[in-house]
């Protein structure tokens, strides 16, 4: 009996193999990382995203998106900490992904600007109270200055990281109380939560991701400043906003102007200095060729983002 059980087991796994119903080992691999964008970027592949802003049902709905990360709007939306909560809820229970990541990265724009250095000390609440619910990292609107992007960091940090410290930046501001819950999200032991709750790449053990949106003539002035701040991810330069700042008037269909280009190419050229990874905008037309220019965060829905998947040959699943 035993030798016809064993028999039918291994007739079995013979048939799906040949059927492809068992992945490769490649895709089968666990994730290495609670952050899925964060481990493509350290694998050199580019990540995309998608949109979200609500709450629970959202979120179950969002748990098997086609992309990396859901950029969660608060910027023009409500500040909603309780919705966010629900959502961030609603991709656990609707997960994982197929990548077997936990939930797809979630990164969260706010309603306070990098104005100026007092003006984010006036709000780093902001940052704690999103961080507690579990995201994965905060783009920071409007950076205009490097004293408001070191405060950011240092709002997303508990006190005892300590990389970069006494020379570019102060402790941490995050407090215990707030780990709780989103040591949950992450599927992790609260002693694991505060271990790696801290930004990457400044830590190369860090599974939050800090963004900045160079999106205004004020913010262009210090762009290479803002974007070498230790524990800077990545960086954008915002195109409507620019445009707004700058008065230069692109209609649509039309290229951009000289006075964006070169706003565009400002900022692009400072994540290369600082080895942060470059975000534009993507259509399935120009994603190739973004990506070989050196883009590695793209905007411009799924179709772009599987040709783009294509062309750099990713093999994990998303």
């Amino acid at each position: 009996m035993r030798k016809w059980t064993l028999l039918l087991v291994l007739t079995l796994f013979s048939h799906l193999a040949g059927s492809g119903t068992v992945a490769s080992s490649e895709a089968a691999e666990s994730p290495k990382r609670i952050n899925k964008a964060i481990e493509l970027l350290e694998r050199g592949q580019p990540i995309y995203y998608t949109g979200g802003h609500g709450g629970y049902e959202e979120g179950r709905k969002l748990a098997g998106t086609w992309a990396d990360y859901i950029n969660y709007e608060m910027e023009h939306g409500s500040y909603d900490v309780t919705a966010l909560r629900r959502f961030m809820q609603g991709l656990v229970d609707g997960g994982p992904t197929p990548s077997g990541h936990r939930t797809p990265a979630v990164i969260c724009t706010l309603p306070v600007g990098g104005i100026d250095e007092a003006t984010m000390k006036a709000n780093y609440w902001m940052v704690q109270q999103v961080l507690a619910t579990g995201v994965h990292g905060i783009l920071l609107c409007h950076a205009r200055t490097p004293g408001a992007v070191r405060v950011l960091v240092q709002a997303a940090r508990y006190p005892f990281h300590r990389q970069g410290v006494g020379s570019e930046l102060q402790e941490g501001l995050r407090g215990s109380g707030g780990q709780g819950y989103a040591s949950q999200i992450w599927g992790v032991g609260g002693d694991r939560y505060l271990e790696v709750a801290d930004p990457w790449p400044l830590n190369p053990q860090g599974e939050i991701l800090l963004g900045l949106k160079v999106e205004d003539r004020h913010a262009l002035i210090n762009a290479e400043a803002s974007i070498q701040v230790p524990g800077v991810g990545f960086a954008e330069w915002g195109p409507s906003d620019m445009r707004f700042s700058l008065r230069a008037t692109k209609l649509p269909g039309e290229e951009l102007s000289n006075r964006l280009r070169a706003a565009r190419q400002r900022v692009f050229a400072a994540c290369k200095s600082a080895g942060v990874a470059f975000l534009n905008g993507v259509r399935p037309d120009t994603v190739t060729a973004m990506i070989d220019e050196g883009v590695m965060i793209g905007s411009g829905g799924q179709e772009a983002a599987e040709k783009g998947r294509k062309h750099t040959k990713r093999k994990m699943p998303w």
